[in-house]
């Protein structure tokens, strides 16, 4: 596929009148070609007001076809093959396995979502019949669901070029929901964008859609990113990124004169707690927990938004020989190269903080990597005291840094808990001894964080229907959503009751012969579809 270098708004390129922009290797610093203009605000317009023109016809597409699209759009970035892969490893410096693995979640995340299109209960019927006769008053007719609302800006992340990117999770749900989708380029991978960009467009014209169902657009975060979320066609922005930038445009979105809502994932730990139990084996079933931590530390740099960058160990030999262990795993690791010069700059910055906190100390260290923005992996640790009254060891390092934090009972772990600020994970490592000591953390943990594991690590994020990826701010902006997993569809849906409507003016999906399948509630009762269907073949 040929790169343009520029934006493409409702289904065709434009060339940027703004200033232009390179991708940059990150384990050179070299440009790569083509040089991409940037979009003005005047012409970032074009795109929203086609995004609102396209909203009427998408958001009411029947869910055969609505769910082939999403189908076409995964076949279409399959199609690309091994230029995306390449192109995608010049732009951030990841390894083609991990890219090869990111584009399968790419493709698997549309292909659930249009899954979900075809089975439809996000629609969420509920139908409460007429009771004419109920005394002492009648019941009048009502009907509910979820409607899409509206076009929906979109963020790329700077490190998942593809499943946190252009068709990523963010636009797969907002297009399962029935939103157009203008996506705002992560500068960093611009050229990756831009085929991913060219898959959703192809899929776009192959079903004669309106072309504003997507827009991909390059332009300066600060000044198009604002402007794209403060134009009032948009009603609702994805969002991964870091937590000053999500705060910005969560600004901006409540300071509207219609304010919309921003779903933003920004920042977190994702501790990981460590019991006496998990560490009473063997003296190889601890090298191995400490590996695996090392590994959930390291893998893609650390630049991960579930990296472990707390783990509590118990005080004394266990914990001694588990921090040992740590400190021998981590040195034979080397660094890898950083999405960035500016992210391996706020590494370096970031761990030079840590360091030099009051009662922190280097656990080990490995060696810096082969290329340029590939620091040396580093383990710190301190005292759960010192974690407790210092705010500075809560602040997240993007990379691979982490903290193991000593503790002596139950008690400082909840109290270290509830110090915390809102997060992604939180992780167990356990044994059965130690039910009783972990219990009460369960409670303490449900408060902060989205997702609990035991016996597992963080990353590796499912992409399923019961996954949560989401937590209390600043994880994310809104506590009660995920970006992963099919429950992500409903940031992009809002309710509409009909009362007393004809059916010739219903929507399809209320209407009483239910042309379109759906499961539905009808008095409180759930209907399945295929109870519904039988009855019509019948």
């Amino acid at each position: 596929m040929t790169l343009t270098g520029h934006s493409l708004i409702a289904g065709q390129p434009v060339v940027g009148a703004g200033k232009t922009a390179f991708g940059l290797n990150p384990a050179t610093n070299a440009a790569l070609e083509p040089t991409y203009t940037l979009i003005t605000e005047e012409q970032l317009t074009t795109a929203t007001v086609a995004a609102a023109a396209a909203y009427p016809s998408f958001s009411t597409l029947d869910p055969d076809t609505h769910a082939a699209f999403l189908d076409a759009i995964a076949d279409n970035i399959e199609a690309i093959g091994e230029e995306l892969i390449i192109r995608a490893g010049q732009e951030t410096g990841l390894p083609a396995a991990r890219l090869q693995g990111e584009r399968a979640r790419t493709t698997g995340q549309l292909r659930l979502f249009a899954s979900v299109v075809r089975q439809g209960d996000f629609r969420g019927v509920r139908i409460d019949p007429a009771i004419p006769d109920r005394t002492p008053m009648p019941r009048v007719d009502i009907r509910q669901r979820q409607i899409p609302l509206g076009p929906v800006a979109v963020f790329g992340a700077s490190n998942f070029p593809l499943a946190f990117s252009t068709a990523g999770g963010d636009t797969a749900s907002a297009l399962a929901a029935g939103c157009p989708v203008v996506f705002k380029a992560h500068n960093a991978h611009p050229g990756t964008s831009e085929l991913v960009g060219q898959a959703v467009v192809k899929a776009v014209k192959d079903f004669n859609l309106h072309p504003g169902v997507f827009s991909l657009i390059y332009g300066p975060g600060a000044s198009i990113g604002q402007a794209l979320v403060a134009d009032p066609a948009i009603k609702a922005v994805g969002f991964t990124g870091s937590q000053a930038a999500g705060i910005a445009l969560m600004r901006t979105a409540a300071g509207r004169p219609e304010p919309i809502p921003v779903y933003a994932e920004m920042s977190s730990l994702n501790p990981v707690f460590v019991f006496e139990g998990a560490l009473s084996g063997s003296a190889e079933q601890i090298n191995a927990l400490a590996a695996q931590y090392v590994t959930a530390v390291t893998a893609s740099s650390g630049q991960l938004c579930t990296s472990p960058g707390l783990l509590f160990a118990p005080a004394g030999e266990p914990g001694d020989k588990l921090a040992a262990a740590v400190a021998h795993a981590v040195s034979a690791c080397a660094g890898q190269t950083m999405l960035t010069e500016g992210i391996a700059g706020s590494w370096n910055q970031g761990t030079e903080t840590l360091g030099s906190a009051a009662g922190v100390a280097v656990v080990g260290q490995g060696t810096p990597g082969p290329t340029e923005n590939a620091p040396a992996p580093t383990i710190f640790g301190t005292h759960i005291s010192e974690f407790v009254a210092n705010h500075v060891l809560h602040e997240e390092i993007f990379g691979a840094a982490s903290l193991v934090i000593r503790y002596s009972s139950t008690d400082e772990l909840v109290e270290a808990v509830n110090r915390l600020e809102g997060q992604l994970t939180a992780s167990l490592q356990l044994t059965a001894e130690d039910y009783p000591t972990a219990a009460p953390l369960i409670p303490a943990l449900e408060q902060k964080v989205g997702r609990i594991i035991v016996n597992g690590w963080p990353t590796g994020v499912e992409v399923g229907h019961a996954m949560v990826h989401g937590g209390p701010f600043p994880a994310t902006s809104d506590s009660r959503i995920t970006s992963v997993g099919t429950l992500a569809i409903n940031r992009f849906l809002r309710p509409v009751a009909y009362q007393n409507i004809p059916q010739e003016l219903l929507p399809v999906p209320l209407q009483d012969t239910n042309p379109w399948h759906l499961n539905r509630r009808i008095d409180g009762v759930i209907e399945a579809a295929a109870v519904v269907k039988d009855e019509v073949n019948a």
